[in-house]
């Protein structure tokens, strides 16, 4: 009998063990480091861990700091104080500030004041929302004041109905002071209404605080310029896209010298994410993506010298160089993630090439955890390109089982798939629950070269689906994989990617899962807030009857269009505030998939935007994703 129990709790204990991997509720309870700068004395890294609280349903920070050598943090409460404040001028006369202008008239109230009651949005031009709020005629605004008690502010905007920082994700790293404290420098895209929606023609603009003029620094460029930032040695440096309505176009590091614009990255293959100067001015340090990663990179600036300009990797291996956070000596802070584990900080010698992890936030918790594997394959396509699909397996992977197994559809339309660390698409969490994920670095992915990240564009429904099934079908031949229980998942493009496999599949999937997918091509454009976007992704508006490029984006890749080959489960989930993918694509898509008869279900977040983000919300979102694959596959 003893015998008996004691093999009973052995067996207990190994699956205790067997079962101890990521959860949706432990995955919510990881902090999530972000660094705040260097110390004025370059000694020590500030940084913030913000920890989501599911019971209140919001997340609490906590500040620290901790020697850049390496050590013990610290648990502060006063951060600012310790770090150089880019908002007070060099001479410490200023100080720069943002704030929020009531400048345009919407609302009924503000046309006729003695119908105060009234909530009516009178609009003359689009523009009329964006992201997840609706434009209420207020406009960031840059101020400045006096370095003093009760000083007044003055609006460097006046009366302007633009935006700066910009809208919606802009911060004070939209404006900076010039070394000699006479200029605030600015970035803004000076359109209204309907051009503004078809633009992303944003300028870099520089106001001097004696004459009131304001100058713009970068009028011959039509793309984005933003990021501005001075070189030791007080050159402007700012990245750059040329084409206008083009958001992703290659983004290049500018540099003011002598009258000059000094394209660092011209002659490179590839596009810069940020950057920060050395300490001497005579390199700049910026992030990339390189084959499904994000790397540290360098580039010497030789001014008018003839010495070439030379872009250098410096960092290299499957993880993310996911953010620069300061230079301190020969080392430079940087955070690092990935899929496995998310973002801590760490300490790169740039001399010695050697790594110093300098916070251990979550380690804790991973240790406790049996971790997925993250393989990488190389995979032919239709045109005999090589592609890079990552495959990441479940803990515990038995080679000899036989696994569910998904297709993960990346969003973003350009941006890379690399070792990120999301907390929604969260790789580790699918393979725990003991799914294959199969995640194609498919056509228009960042980090394969210019002309692999353009082709996607006015190509939604080509090459790029071919490379999803190149992908699936390459992984599917190994005997781990179940050929009868594939999936597929996506969100944004992804949706739109799973909406119109779902039409050509030809049963290789037995369910799929669209997250604010564009589903109608034709309503898409006719509702999404920045217009530009699918003007240059569809090649025009859907009434351009003579427009060939147009008529493919509205037809043959319309998802819409083929609803009557859909024959698997579908759940569609929906976010009522995103303006990006309206609700209707969500809705429309429902409203098919029920009317064929489909199994199908509608997951709609009244509050969420493109992202579902309350911690509440995301938990549910994650266990209907896992029970619909539980029903379904």
């Amino acid at each position: 009998m003893k015998k008996i129990l004691f093999l009973t709790l052995i067996t207990m204990g190994i699956t205790a063990s067997a079962q101890n991997v990521m959860s949706p509720e432990t995955l919510w309870k990881l902090g999530r480091v972000s660094a705040l700068g260097i110390s004025k004395d370059t000694k020590d890294i500030i940084y913030k861990v913000t920890f989501p609280s599911v019971e209140e349903n919001k997340s609490n920070s906590k500040y620290y700091s901790i020697p850049v050598t390496g050590g013990k943090a610290t648990e502060i409460t006063e951060y600012k104080a310790l770090l150089n404040d880019k908002n007070v001028s060099p001479d410490g006369k200023y100080i720069v500030y943002n704030d929020e202008v009531k400048i345009d008239k919407i609302h009924g109230k503000d046309f006729y004041p003695e119908l105060e009651k009234s909530d009516v949005q009178i609009y003359n031009g689009l523009d009329y929302r964006h992201w997840d709020t609706w434009n209420e005629g207020k406009f960031n605004h840059v101020f400045y004041k006096e370095n003093k008690e009760n000083a007044e502010g003055k609006d460097i905007l006046p009366g302007e109905s633009f935006d700066s920082p910009q809208k919606p994700f802009g911060g004070d790293e939209d404006y900076i002071w010039s070394p000699d404290s006479k200029s605030i420098l600015y970035v803004c895209k000076k359109k209204a209404g309907t051009a503004y929606a078809i633009s992303t023609n944003t300028d870099i603009y520089e106001y001097n605080l004696e004459t009131g003029k304001t100058t713009n620094r970068t009028e011959g460029n039509l793309g984005y310029d933003t990021a501005p930032q001075f070189s030791p040695t007080g050159n402007l440096t700012w990245l750059q896209m040329k084409r206008d309505g083009y958001e992703a176009d290659k983004n290049d590091l500018i540099v003011s010298f002598k009258g000059m614009n000094i394209n660092l990255t011209a002659g490179w293959d590839g596009t810069v994410e940020s950057f920060m100067w050395s300490a001497d001015g005579k390199k700049v340090y910026f992030q990339a993506p390189i084959d499904g990663t994000l790397q540290l990179f360098e580039v010497n600036f030789p001014g008018l010298t003839k010495i070439a300009v030379t872009v250098t990797q410096i960092t290299n291996g499957d993880f993310d160089v996911a953010g620069i956070a300061g230079l301190s000596g020969d080392n430079i802070i940087l955070s690092r993630t990935d899929m496995n584990h998310a973002a801590e900080l760490y300490s790169y010698n740039l001399k010695k090439k050697t790594w110093l992890k300098l916070t251990s936030v979550n380690d804790e918790t991973y240790s406790k955890l049996t971790l997925s594997k993250i393989e990488r394959r190389y995979v032919t396509t239709t045109d005999n390109k090589k592609m890079l699909v990552w495959v990441i397996l479940p803990p515990n992977f038995d080679a000899s089982k036989k696994y569910p197994t998904l297709l993960y559809c990346q969003g973003g339309l350009q941006s890379p798939l690399t070792q990120f660390y999301s907390f929604r698409w969260n790789f580790q969490l699918m393979a725990a629950n003991g799914y294959v994920v199969v995640a194609p670095n498919r056509r228009g992915m960042q980090g394969h070269g210019v002309e692999w990240n353009e082709q996607i564009s006015k190509d939604w429904g080509g090459q790029v689906m071919k490379d999803y099934l190149s992908a699936i079908d390459d992984v599917a031949k190994e005997n781990y994989v179940d050929k009868a229980r594939l999936g597929c998942v996506g969100a944004s493009y992804g949706g739109y990617s799973v909406f119109y496999l779902a039409g050509i599949h030809n049963n290789r999937f037995k369910t799929f899962i669209a997250h604010d997918g564009v589903f109608n091509t034709q309503s898409m454009f006719g509702t999404t807030e920045e217009v530009f976007f699918n003007n240059w992704d569809f090649g025009g508006a859907y009434w351009e009857k003579d427009n060939a490029v147009a008529q493919k984006a509205y037809n043959e890749f319309n998802p819409a269009t083929m609803v009557e080959k859909w024959n698997k489960p579908i759940l569609i989930v929906q976010g009522g505030k995103d303006y990006r993918v309206p609700i209707g694509q969500g809705q429309e898509a429902f409203q098919a998939a029920q009317l064929r008869g489909l199994k199908s279900r509608l997951l709609y977040f009244p509050e969420e935007n493109h992202w579902v983000l309350k911690p509440q919300n995301a938990i549910v979102w994650q266990r209907e994703f896992y029970k619909w694959l539980k029903e379904t596959l």
